[in-house]
């Protein structure tokens, strides 16, 4: 059973004094490299982690979450992780931040770090590839944001909604012959959820598709779009902002005009470059929230598990 032992046990099974122990726990300097790798050989192999009295006792909260973002310089989830940090600490959790990058293992190995150090919770940003066996041993007490997961609680943003905002505000306009610029379908939101959406939407109001893949770049906008123009085009959807900022870029550097460009994300730089740019805004601020107090109320026993849906709103 975990915490069994004590700092005082470590030092003894390690040779060394329990300051030298608790430098390592610590992560501080002033330890050479082999003393530090023999104590943390001897802290996985009895399965040692320090008890939530002890970390109170550091100065640390003795309640602690975990955020793990895929990228640490996403504006998106930024805004998502801004909007759940005051939620925490008004609950008096300590919020850590983690990166994954996109990469499974390093999920895998994140949450086998943070179960050692008995972290309360777990908001975890989704993305395509994630396995739900290394998911459910956190089930209680995990929040997935912007990917769903059967068996776990999730908040999601309306992919397909945004598109067909998109779509009504253009045919209002009386403009049927819109493209689409996407990506991968192996991305399950950005690219399969919005490029359906426009597939669909177009066969239910009797509209030609124009279609094409890309990936998440500004480039591909750029390189994209003249094939949209070939089918004279009145409008284009890209399947985010910045897919959007590079389909701008070509009509403004080829100097054509009569086309709408639209985007999904409401990221300043696309209204900054191109005001007359149209785009929606998903709810990061909103899905960010949602994911905090869903995670508060499963820690605290008051709610079960969900799977939340944030509403996208076409952007002033």
């Amino acid at each position: 059973m975990q915490n069994r032992l004590t700092i005082n046990d470590i030092a003894r099974l390690s040779g060394v004094g329990k300051s030298t122990v608790s430098r390592v726990l610590n992560n501080e300097g002033n330890v050479s490299p082999q003393t530090r790798e023999r104590v943390l050989q001897v802290i996985e192999q009895e399965h040692f982690s320090p008890s939530k009295s002890a970390r109170a006792m550091r100065g640390f909260s003795d309640k602690i979450v975990a955020i793990i973002v895929s990228r640490l310089d996403s504006p998106s989830e930024n805004q998502a992780v801004r909007a759940m940090l005051p939620l925490f600490y008004q609950q008096g959790y300590d919020p850590i931040v983690l990166e994954s990058q996109f990469s499974a293992e390093r999920v895998k190995e994140h949450l086998q770090v943070l179960r050692q150090r008995n972290i309360d919770g777990v908001v975890l940003f989704g993305f395509t590839g994630l396995s739900p066996q290394i998911l459910m041993p956190w089930k209680d007490k995990l929040v997935m944001l912007a990917r769903e997961m059967p068996g776990l609680s999730s908040v999601c943003y309306d992919d397909a909604g945004a598109v067909q905002l998109l779509m009504q505000k253009l045919l209002a306009q009386n403009i049927r012959s819109i493209g689409f610029i996407g990506v991968s379908p192996h991305d399950t939101t950005t690219g399969q959820k919005r490029s359906q959406a426009y597939q669909a939407f177009c066969e239910e109001n009797g509209l030609t598709p124009h279609l094409v893949l890309g990936e998440l770049t500004y480039q591909s906008g750029f390189d994209l779009l003249p094939q949209l123009l070939e089918s004279r085009i009145e409008a284009v959807i890209c399947a985010s902002d910045t897919i959007a900022i590079g389909a701008q870029k070509y009509l403004q550097q080829q100097q054509i005009t009569g086309v709408q460009v639209c985007g999904i994300g409401n990221n300043p730089l696309l209204h900054f470059l191109f005001p007359e740019s149209c785009s929606v805004e998903l709810g990061y601020g909103a899905g960010g929230e949602a994911a905090a107090t869903q995670l508060l109320a499963q820690l605290d026993g008051s709610a079960t598990l969900k799977q939340l849906i944030v509403p996208g709103k076409l952007a002033v």
